[in-house]
C-alpha cells in the first residue's frame, strides 16, 4: 500500500455514522447565505432586500480572481442583507431568505437520473464550475475552477482524487463511495477532460475496504481512471502527502501541486462538479457528518447551505455531557462558538466532544522528547517553533519553515505535555505571513 514517507501519526479513527446513509435534512423556513463560503475575496450581493429568488440562481457574484459564485439554496424572499456572525463569531456579509415553497431557477435538471455523456468542452467546463459556484469541499474551499487555469507553460501529468477521508468521526466521503460512485466517476471525466491530465487516481484508505472495492468496479468501465489502496495513516488525504503517496512527486516547499503536474481535488468536488456539468446544478447543499461519542442518532446529512447549526444539532439531539462541539473533526477542525450561525459550503461535520475528551491536560514544560519532531508529515520541529512564537521572534520562525506547516495537528496529538503546539503555530503563521506581506 502507498502512502508518504515522512511523519504521521494513528489517531483512533471513530467512523461511528459509515453505516448511516446520507439522509435529506428538511428545508429550513430562514436561511443565512454567507458571501465569503470560499478562500479569496467575498462575492458581490446580486439581490436586494424584497426580491423573490429561486433555488440555484445567483446571489453572489464572484468578481475578484479569487473569489467564487455564491447561489440562493431556497426560493424565497430576501429580508435582509447584512453582517452575520459566523460560527467562530466573526460577522460577515451575509444574504438573509426567508423560504416560499421550492421553486427552481429554469435549465437546473433535478432529476435523480444518471447523465454519462460529457458534451461540454474543456473550456465549458472550466465556465460552468466558476458559474456554479463549486470550491474544494476537501476543507479548503479554494475556487475550484482557478486550479483548472493551468499556465501555458505547465502540463497536468495527474489528476489526484483525495478519497481518503484520513480524519476522524466523518464519515461523508464514505459515504459518497457507496452511494455516488457512478456521479463521482462521470465528475472525474469531467476533470480529466478540464485539466488535460491522461490519467485519474483515486486515493483509497485501507481502512475502507468495501468502498475501495466498489469504486474499483465502477471505476473499471472508465480507461483512464485508477482506483489506489493507501495505507491508513493520518493526515493521508493532504494535498502534499497525497501527491507523495501516489506518484512519488515532491511538491517543493512554497510551491503548488501545478509545479509537479498535478491538480488535486476532494472526492466530494467530484460529485459538484457532476452536477455542475451535467445538471448545470450549482452548490446549494452541503454533506455533513453529525457525529460523537455519546450521540445516539448518528447521522450524516445533506443540507441546504445557511441551515442554522442549531436546528440540525437539535434534530440529532446534544447529548447532557457535550463539552465542546466543532465544525470538522478532531485534528483540523475548528471550536464552534456561535451555535446559531449557518451552515456552509465546506461544513463536512459537526462533532460533538463529550467534556471529558474536550477537556484539556494540564500543560507541562517541553520534554524535548522530539515525538512532534517525529510526526510531523512537512519534516519541520514543530516544539521551535512553538518557542519561538512564545518569544514573538517572527524572523526565525519564517527561517525555520513556519509557513510550510499544514495545520494538521499531528504534532499537538501525541505531546506528553500537553501543550497547546498547534495553537501556538497558528499564531505564529498568522503573526509571520503578516510581517512577509509588510516587507512585500
Amino acid at each position: 500500500m502507498k502512502t508518504f514517507k515522512i511523519g504521521g501519526i494513528h489517531p483512533e479513527e471513530n467512523k461511528l455514522a459509515k453505516e448511516h446513509s446520507v439522509e435529506i435534512f428538511p428545508i429550513p423556513k430562514q436561511v443565512t447565505v454567507f458571501l465569503t463560503q470560499h478562500l479569496g475575496a467575498p462575492s458581490v450581493p446580486q439581490v436586494q432586500k424584497g426580491d423573490k429568488v429561486k433555488v440555484g440562481q445567483l446571489i453572489g457574484k464572484a468578481e475578484a480572481f479569487i473569489c467564487a459564485n455564491v447561489h440562493s439554496p431556497v426560493s424565497g424572499t430576501v429580508a435582509k442583507i447584512e453582517p452575520v456572525a459566523d460560527f467562530l463569531g466573526y460577522k460577515k456579509d451575509a444574504i438573509v431568505i426567508d423560504v416560499e415553497g421550492d421553486e427552481w431557477a429554469e435549465g437546473i435538471d433535478t432529476s435523480t437520473e444518471l447523465k454519462k455523456d460529457i458534451t461540454l468542452t474543456k473550456q465549458e467546463i472550466i465556465d460552468r464550475m466558476k458559474a456554479c459556484g463549486i470550491v474544494g469541499l476537501g476543507g479548503a474551499c479554494f475556487p475550484t475552477h482557478v486550479k483548472y487555469m493551468v499556465p501555458p507553460d505547465k502540463k497536468v501529468d495527474y489528476l489526484l482524487i483525495n478519497a481518503a477521508e484520513c480524519e476522524p468521526y466523518i464519515t461523508v466521503d464514505y459515504r459518497m463511495m457507496l452511494e455516488r460512485a457512478d456521479e463521482v466517476m462521470v465528475g472525474i471525466e469531467a476533470m480529466l477532460i478540464a485539466s488535460g491530465a491522461p490519467v485519474a487516481l483515486i486515493g483509497v484508505e485501507a481502512n475502507k475496504p468495501d468502498a475501495y472495492e466498489h469504486l474499483t468496479k465502477v471505476a473499471a468501465n472508465y480507461k483512464d481512471i485508477q482506483v489506489v489502496k493507501l495505507k491508513t495513516k493520518y493526515p493521508q488525504g493532504a494535498e502534499k502527502q497525497l501527491i507523495k503517496a501516489l506518484t512519488g512527486r515532491s511538491v517543493p516547499n512554497g510551491k503548488l501541486p501545478i509545479e509537479v503536474g498535478c491538480i488535486v481535488n476532494n472526492i466530494a468536488t467530484a460529485f459538484a462538479i457532476y452536477e455542475a456539468v451535467q445538471k448545470n446544478k450549482p452548490i446549494i447543499e452541503t454533506f455533513t457528518t453529525v457525529s460523537g461519542k455519546s450521540v445516539k442518532n448518528l447521522k450524516n446529512y445533506r443540507v441546504r447551505i445557511g441551515t442554522c447549526i442549531n436546528d440540525i444539532l437539535n434534530a440529532v439531539g446534544i447529548p447532557e455531557d457535550t463539552g465542546k462541539i466543532i465544525s470538522g473533526g478532531p485534528m483540523m477542525g475548528k471550536a464552534i462558538s456561535n451555535l446559531n450561525a449557518f451552515t456552509v459550503k465546506g461544513m463536512s461535520s459537526l462533532l460533538l466532544m463529550t467534556e471529558k475528551e474536550s477537556k484539556r491536560g494540564e500543560v507541562y514544560e517541553c520534554l524535548r522528547c522530539g515525538k512532534c519532531v517525529q510526526a510531523c508529515p512537512m519534516g519541520l520541529e514543530p516544539y521551535m517553533l512553538h518557542a519561538l512564537t512564545d518569544l514573538q521572534r517572527y524572523e526565525d520562525c519564517e527561517k525555520h519553515g513556519i509557513m510550510n506547516c499544514i495545520e494538521c495537528g499531528s504534532c499537538s496529538f501525541g505531546c506528553p505535555s500537553n501543550r497547546p503546539i498547534l495553537d501556538m503555530i497558528r499564531v505564529g503563521k498568522n503573526k509571520t505571513g503578516a510581517m512577509i506581506r509588510a516587507r512585500k
